[in-house]
C-alpha cells in the first residue's frame, strides 16, 4: 500500500469555531508574532480573553506563535523566548518556573505514517515545574518534561524526560543528572 494524501480527512478535529480561530490568528499576528514589544499585561490579558489560563510574572518575548490559547495553561514565573512556537492543537500545560528558550517548538500534532490516509495524531505536552526547553529544541506530542528536567539546545524529546535530568540529542537521551545548588 502507498500513502495517499487525497484520503486525508480530519473533520473530527474541531479546535473552535471558525470565527474564533480567524479572530485569534489576527490577534496572534499583531501581539505575539510581532517584534513590537507590547506590554506583558496586554499579552497576558488577551490570552485570558481567549480562554488561556495564565499565571503571574509570565514573560513573552517577541515573535512567539501560539496556535490556540484556549488549550494553553501557564503557571507563574515562566519565560517564553523569542521565536518560540507553541503548536498546541491540544492541551499544553506549562508549570511554574519553566523556561522555554528562543526558537523552541512544542508540537502537539503529528501524523500516523502507518496509515495511507496520514491521519492526524494529537498528544498533550506537559512541562513540569522548573523544567527548561533549550534553544531550538523540540518537544513532540504526548511528552512530559518532569520536574526540573532539561532538554538541551537543539535536542528533540520524543518520550518523557525524568526529573532532575539533562537530555541531549535526536532523539534526546539522558546524559546526566541536574544538580541545583
Amino acid at each position: 500500500m502507498k500513502a495517499n494524501l487525497l484520503k486525508y480527512e480530519n473533520s473530527w478535529y474541531k479546535p473552535g469555531s471558525k470565527i474564533k480561530i480567524i479572530f485569534w490568528y489576527i490577534i496572534n499576528t499583531i501581539f505575539y508574532k510581532s517584534s513590537i514589544p507590547w506590554p506583558q499585561v496586554i499579552k497576558k490579558n488577551i490570552l485570558k480573553c481567549f480562554g488561556g489560563k495564565i499565571g503571574e510574572n509570565v514573560l513573552f518575548k517577541p515573535n512567539v506563535n501560539i496556535k490556540y490559547p484556549w488549550f494553553l495553561e501557564i503557571g507563574n514565573n515562566v519565560w517564553i523566548g523569542e521565536n518560540v512556537w507553541i503548536d498546541n492543537l491540544t492541551n499544553v500545560i506549562i508549570s511554574d518556573n519553566v523556561c522555554i528558550s528562543q526558537g523552541a517548538m512544542l508540537l502537539c500534532g503529528n501524523h500516523d505514517y502507518k496509515k495511507s490516509s496520514f491521519d492526524l495524531i494529537l498528544g498533550k505536552i506537559v512541562l513540569d515545574e522548573g523544567s527548561w526547553v533549550g534553544a531550538k529544541a523540540v518537544v513532540c506530542p504526548g511528552v512530559t518534561l518532569k520536574s526540573h528536567a532539561i532538554l538541551a539546545v537543539g535536542s528533540i524529546a520524543t518520550k518523557d524526560l525524568d526529573p532532575y535530568s539533562i537530555y541531549q540529542g535526536n532523539p534526546a537521551i539522558k546524559i546526566r543528572k541536574r544538580n541545583i545548588i
